[in-house]
C-alpha cells in the first residue's frame, strides 16, 4: 500500500467511524423515545378510560400526524408499555438500553424468564455486538442455563478473563450429523460449519487453519 492509498485508508476510517457513531445515536434517540412513549402509557394504563379503544386511539391519531411512520399500531404501543415496565427503577441496566437494538430488547423480553436472565443476555449482546439473528440462535440454544450450569457466574464479563473460556457444554446441531458418526465426519462438518461454531464459542475466538 503506498502512501497515497494509505491517505485514502485515513479518510475510510474517519467515514465509518462517523457512520457508527452516527447509528448508536439514532438508536439511542429511538429508544429513548420507545421508553417515554411506555411511560406514558403506563401511567396512562391506570386511568378509568384505557383500554384497546384508547390504545387503537393513540395509534390511528399517531399516523394520520406522522403518516407511514412504522411501530405505533397496537401491538408496537404495547410494547413499549412492556419494555418501560421491564425495566424501570433497574439502574443495573440503565446503561445498556440505549446501546441495543429494538429488536434485541424485543427478543430479549419474549424470550428471557426472569431479571437476571434479561440483563445476562443484554451484556452478553452488547459485549459480542450480537446481530438479532446471532442473539436469538444464542437464546435459542438455551446459552444463559448452558452457562449458568457451567461455571455458575451470573454475568457474562468474566468470559473475559477466567483461565479456562470454554463452557462445559456446546450446542453444535448445525453439524446435522446422523446418530451413528466417525471422528472424521465430526471433523468435516465441524470445517464446514465453522462460522456458526466460532459463534458459539464467542468473539474471542478466531479460525486460523483446519
Amino acid at each position: 500500500m503506498n502512501e497515497l492509498d494509505n491517505t485514502f485508508a485515513e479518510i475510510t476510517r474517519i467515514i465509518e467511524e462517523s457512520r457508527d457513531n452516527a447509528y448508536r445515536k439514532v438508536n439511542e434517540e429511538l429508544i429513548l423515545m420507545y421508553g417515554k412513549v411506555g411511560q406514558f402509557l403506563s401511567e396512562k394504563s391506570k386511568e378509568a378510560n384505557y383500554g384497546d379503544g384508547y390504545i387503537d386511539s393513540l395509534s390511528d391519531y399517531i399516523q394520520r400526524q406522522f403518516h407511514g411512520i412504522k411501530g405505533f399500531n397496537r401491538r408496537g404501543l404495547y410494547r413499549m408499555k412492556q419494555f418501560y415496565e421491564t425495566y424501570a427503577g433497574n439502574e443495573n441496566v440503565t446503561a445498556l438500553l440505549t446501546q441495543l437494538s429494538w429488536t434485541n430488547h424485543l427478543l430479549i423480553m419474549s424470550g428471557s424468564k426472569s431479571d437476571e436472565e434479561r440483563e445476562f443476555y443484554m451484556r452478553l449482546a452488547v459485549k459480542e455486538r450480537y446481530s438479532s439473528r446471532q442473539l436469538e440462535r444464542q437464546m435459542d440454544s438455551g446459552y444463559y442455563e448452558r452457562y449458568m450450569l457451567s461455571k455458575n457466574k451470573l454475568l457474562p464479563e468474566p468470559l473475559k478473563s477466567r483461565q479456562n473460556p470454554f463452557l462445559d457444554q456446546y450446542v453444535v446441531e448445525f453439524l446435522a450429523l446422523s446418530d451413528s458418526f466417525h471422528e472424521n465426519d465430526f471433523r468435516r462438518a465441524l470445517v464446514k460449519g465453522m462460522r456458526d461454531f466460532i459463534l458459539e464459542l464467542g468473539r474471542d475466538f478466531t479460525f486460523v487453519g483446519e
